[in-house]
């Protein structure tokens, strides 16, 4: 397993490679360019050549990713063009809060997704699992922005249950679990949209593959033994099913970082996302370069973990 993990951390280094090139040369096929932003449509061909010139991109387009691979091998993304901040900065003090809310939609969606799903293998054509299945296929379709916006209006605008937006107010002064308890409020909507496509996709595929598993041979082999139903279902059924849902794990968390964008934007929550979306509408594209890279190293690394999962679930596979 060690050498294994040592492999693919070494394949992690060409694949970075890959997606820097990928990353700045669709930048560069964007309409206009980081200077629509920087400067007024008024300003003079003299003003826009220096402010070209400061920036290097007056040099060749090869030229031009040479020097910006060369900051990043050296620890640099580059400055902002919108603000002049680091872009490595900005990201970093973006990132705690997606990631809080990116792992709490994963352990929302595999916690409740998994027991829904055993649930309705084993309930199989009942009233639960119909009820369960139409819930999958809204939970499926439904758009998060929408989705976002009904819980907003229902449970902050009607209710005044929750907060509508951001990561705690300015003003509280708690702390300890009062603290805790405070930015939960701000959690709780923007997580549930997060996880709730998720969550459904989960469920369906622990549903199909309990269902297969529940009629192995050796299922039936544990009932002849005279075993209870919970422990042929938790123990043995359980347990060789998750092959798919480790499957589910690896493939959602690039779909949940690209649904951090819109649910960070609706829910205002200070992430990457709402970064990104800032930066998209700012032309800022240093910071859009930085976010894609920075995102799909992460994404590299859930996968990675997947991998090792699959060896945890299943002693039989082997690297």
């Amino acid at each position: 397993m060690g050498k294994y993990i040592r492999k693919r951390l070494l394949q992690v280094i060409p694949v970075v490679f890959g997606i820097t090139i990928l990353t700045f040369f669709i930048m560069q096929l964007a309409p206009g360019g980081p200077l629509t932003g920087m400067l007024s449509p008024r300003s003079s061909p003299e003003a826009l050549q220096r402010a070209r010139e400061a920036l290097g991109l007056d040099k060749p387009i090869l030229v031009q990713y040479w020097n910006w691979l060369k900051e990043l091998v050296q620890g640099n993304f580059g400055y902002s063009t919108y603000n002049g901040q680091p872009v490595l900065e900005q990201i970093l003090e973006r990132l705690p809060a997606t990631l809080l809310l990116t792992i709490t939609a994963f352990v929302i969606s595999f916690v409740v997704g998994i027991p829904l799903g055993v649930y309705s293998a084993t309930h199989k054509y009942s009233k639960g699992d119909y009820g369960l299945t139409v819930f999958s296929f809204i939970g499926i379709s439904i758009p998060s922005f929408f989705f976002g916006m009904g819980l907003i209006y229902i449970f902050a605008l009607k209710l005044n249950w929750l907060p509508t937006s951001g990561f705690g107010s300015a003003t509280f002064r708690g702390t300890g679990m009062a603290l805790v308890l405070h930015k939960l409020r701000y959690l709780i909507m923007p997580a549930i949209v997060m996880s709730l496509s998720n969550l459904a996709t989960v469920m369906r595929f622990a549903r199909s593959s309990m269902i297969e598993t529940l009629n192995q041979d050796y299922i039936r082999t544990a009932r002849a033994k005279g075993l209870s139903e919970k422990v042929v279902i938790y123990r043995h059924a359980l347990k060789n099913s998750m092959i798919p849902v480790i499957t589910i794990f690896g493939q959602s968390i690039p779909n949940l970082f690209g649904g951090a964008y819109i649910t960070e934007k609706v829910f205002g929550w200070p992430g990457m996302g709402l970064l990104g979306v800032d930066a998209i509408t700012n032309r800022d594209y240093q910071i859009l370069m930085g976010l894609t890279l920075f995102t799909a190293i992460l994404v590299m690394l859930g996968n990675l973990l997947a991998d090792i999962m699959y060896s945890i679930v299943d002693p039989r596979i082997r690297y």
